[in-house]
């Protein structure tokens, strides 16, 4: 699924052209750096013709209450295996943990491609480095949440259709 990048034109007067030996416009990196600063984001990206610019900032880690980590357990199997599938406890702490698949931004969580269509994965199955495991949707783009790393989903930490956050745990795989 290919990124779509939207560019907004700033307020304020553009910046003017000061290509460095590099060819970058450090210029227009300053004055998107203070849109992040002004707007407290942490990423903007635009793009002009060929010339595509973005700048990040790493995230201030700000201590969020967030509800309980839910576990989903596949459509098809039985009440007692549910019952014993691992439940990430506030011990275990998922986002600590090495197989936790987080999400690289603030957006919308789907399990599934559209609602009446099966999930991308569930509990048990086995990924691959690259497979699809969800989407997350910021500013009305489906971005693709790849495996990391190969293995087993062991658990599910949101619902489809649930906010997340930048770095939230989306999934364990071990």
């Amino acid at each position: 699924m290919a990124k779509k990048t939207i560019a907004r034109p700033a307020a304020a007067k553009p910046a003017q052209a000061t290509p460095s030996s590099s060819g970058i416009d450090a210029d227009l990196v300053r004055e998107l750096a203070g849109l992040l600063s002004e707007t407290d984001l942490s990423e903007i990206e635009v793009e002009k013709g060929d010339l595509r610019i973005r700048v990040a900032r790493e995230a201030r880690h700000v201590a969020v209450a967030h509800p309980a980590p839910m576990v989903v357990a596949p459509p098809s199997a039985p009440a007692k295996a549910a019952a014993s599938a691992p439940v990430a406890t506030p011990e275990t702490r998922p986002d600590d943990h090495p197989g936790a698949l987080k999400s690289p931004m603030v957006g919308t969580a789907y399990l599934r491609p559209s609602p009446d269509a099966s999930a991308f994965v569930e509990i048990g199955s086995v990924v691959k480095v690259g497979d699809k495991v969800l989407l997350v949707e910021a500013m009305k783009t489906f971005n693709e949440i790849v495996a990391t790393h190969g293995g087993t989903v062991t658990a599910i930490l949101v619902e489809d259709g649930q906010p997340v956050e930048y770095g939230q745990p989306l999934a364990i795989i071990e």
